[in-house]
């Protein structure tokens, strides 16, 4: 019997699997979401996620990054080095032979919860209401990585082998910079292609822009605030590098055209996320930093980015004589995310379309991710092909009340289980 004429029967048991055992589902992804997996103590997470992996005879391996090693990579980027308490999870399910491997990675950590007055739901409570989980990255990204595990658990549960082998990571330090993804790579943990689920909604994401992290300063003259004309306010120049910045996002947004962007009203901001400046509310102020985010295009290099940004800030000077004199201060640091381009023609993106489309019975969207994963680094570090698709609210990612549908979560699983079938064969 053919592997294709058996894929249906496949399908259907799977489906079948997983519809049997959403309670259970429902209670791993809240115990996930009731772990406070911010940035320093992913431990706890990690070590639930192992205890499953071993389950399924999978072979774990749990550690915690050097740092020092790390950040002499020249695709590290991240505002710490120091990783203890923050272990890296990695899981390898031998195939039989003879088939294409397959990278299943996700990150576990998330952002603050920020004001917990304005969430209505308990940040770290896993509630399940009407459908719909809620917690603190519940949607970005712990649902997608229950999805994996439940796609591996599904596939040993209805007896089915891979011919090839099966790669899951459960990585660290995704929201700030990839550091996480970076030491799998360095591990040797890679694969002839690879899927993020990321809180796409169940769309294909085959290109993602890129990021990057700049601060600027701006330099006045200090003055007592009763005779401000005889200083230069950091806080008045300040206002046209803003206007600069927004204008370099509009010159450069004006050139996209690709129609993966076609719904999204800026492709590739500049957002400033950061101001500081001044000592004394009767003193002018002789300084300000300005700190941001700008995006990447999935086809730019970080490195032109970079000499956009330098020369917009650099033609300052042109029309103001003070910033000539004292020019704007330019500096790149912390986290980046490196852009992802896939051609939506390629066989691991139709051949998800195809999945997505036996599974729900529809075709997935298909458009450019508006913001960056850990699929550039997985390119450029183990040269994986990755396509970001997983289950997930993006409008509530980094918000209060943030969710995931459950339903979605399990409609993730099938897709990813039959695409582990599809791509790495039966064994």
């Amino acid at each position: 019997m053919s592997e294709k004429t058996r894929e249906p029967n496949a399908l259907a048991a799977i489906h079948q699997w997983l519809a049997e055992r959403e309670h259970q589902a429902a209670q791993l992804l809240a115990q996930m979401t009731r772990c406070r997996s911010v940035q320093g103590q992913e431990t706890e997470i990690q070590q639930l996620l192992a205890a499953q992996l071993e389950r399924l005879g999978m072979e774990v391996d749990l550690w915690e990054p050097d740092g020092e090693e790390l950040s002499s990579h020249p695709l590290f980027a991240s505002p710490r080095t120091d990783f203890a308490g923050s272990p890296n999870l990695a899981a390898k399910l031998p195939g039989s032979g003879g088939g294409r491997s397959f990278l299943l990675n996700g990150h576990i950590d998330v952002v603050p919860v920020g004001d917990p007055e304005q969430w209505t739901q308990d940040p770290w409570g896993g509630n399940l209401v009407e459908g719909r989980l809620y917690g603190r990255g519940a949607s970005d990204m712990k649902g997608g990585v229950a999805a994996s595990l439940l796609a591996l658990q599904a596939l040993q549960g209805c007896g089915i082998r891979l011919a090839g082998d099966v790669i899951f990571e459960s990585v660290m330090e995704e929201e700030s910079g990839g550091a996480g993804t970076l030491a799998a790579s360095l591990r040797g943990y890679r694969a002839d292609a690879g899927l993020i689920p990321e809180p796409t909604g169940l769309a294909v994401f085959p290109k993602q822009q890129g990021s990057l992290w700049f601060r600027l300063t701006v330099h006045g003259r200090g003055a007592h605030g009763g005779s401000r004309y005889e200083g230069v306010s950091a806080i008045e120049k300040a206002m046209g590098v803003v206007a600069a910045v927004l204008e370099l996002e509009k010159e450069r947004n004006s050139r996209i055209t690709d129609p993966l962007y076609a719904a999204t009203p800026i492709p590739v901001p500049i957002n400033l996320g950061v101001i500081g400046g001044g000592e004394w509310p009767s003193s002018v102020p002789d300084r300000v930093a300005l700190e941001g985010r700008m995006g990447v295009a999935p086809d730019e290099t970080i490195q032109n980015a970079q000499a956009q940004m330098s020369r917009a800030i650099s033609k300052l000077g042109q029309k103001d004589g003070w910033l000539a004199e004292h020019p704007v201060e330019l500096e790149w640091f912390g986290a980046r995310w490196l852009p992802c381009s896939l051609d939506p023609e390629s066989e691991l993106v139709r051949m998800l379309v195809e999945v997505v489309e036996e599974v729900r019975g529809e075709s997935p969207a298909m458009v450019a991710a508006p913001w960056g994963t850990d699929a550039g680094l997985l390119g450029a570090a183990a040269g994986v092909p990755t396509v970001v698709f997983g289950p997930g609210v993006v409008a509530t990612a980094h918000q209060p009340d943030e969710y995931v549908l459950l339903e979605d979560v399990m409609t993730a699983a099938e897709v990813i289980a039959l695409m582990l079938l599809r791509w790495c064969g039966r064994g």
